[in-house]
């Protein structure tokens, strides 16, 4: 049987101009490495806790300390709990609260000449991290998107290098997901 491959939609919940990605995934990887997808593909820099909810179930990092009553990501992999039409959340940062919606819009065998995963799709850049949330994001695009905005010359700096909101590069994500093959 060939190697399934799950096309995934994640798309960030609550910002406007939508920002999301068309990624093609093994369905034998594990929520861990699709978590690493997630992260590569959206534009994080993996510097925050994350987790899944999948049908009420909370997958993620275990916490040593026990506050988090986490399953073990590492433990489950794609195909075992997800399947064409399905939907599931990713959430990543705790405090910003970045909640991704990923739907499972096909399952497919692999083309036997491709590479997986691979990004064949998406708009909008990532937003920076930690500018608090999709309402810090809107903020943040206010001002530095209008130079007259009382705040623009603070966020520009604080963001510290020109951010294009419509900047997006699917090679450069395809590329950054091919490190994880």
């Amino acid at each position: 049987m060939p190697r399934q491959i799950f096309q995934l939609k994640v798309s960030l919940a609550d910002v406007v101009p939508p920002v999301w990605r068309r990624v093609l995934v093994p369905g034998g990887y594990t929520l861990d490495r699709l978590h690493r997808v997630v992260q590569f593909a959206m534009g994080w820099q993996d510097c925050h806790l994350h987790s899944f909810d999948v049908d009420g179930v909370q997958y993620g990092e275990p916490d040593p300390d026990g506050e988090l009553a986490l399953r073990d990501e590492l433990d489950v992999r794609l195909d075992a709990v997800a399947a064409k039409g399905g939907r599931f959340l990713y959430t990543y940062d705790f405090g910003d609260w970045w909640e991704h919606e990923i739907t499972v819009e096909d399952v497919f065998g692999a083309e036997p000449d491709e590479r997986y995963p691979a990004c064949v799709g998406g708009e909008m850049a990532c937003p920076p991290e930690d500018v608090g949330g999709a309402y810090g994001y809107a903020r943040f695009l206010a001002a530095v998107s209008d130079p007259g905005h009382p705040e623009h010359e603070a966020m520009a700096a604080w963001v510290g290098r020109p951010f294009d909101p419509r900047d997006f590069a699917m090679d450069r994500v395809t590329t950054l997901l091919r490190r994880l093959a």
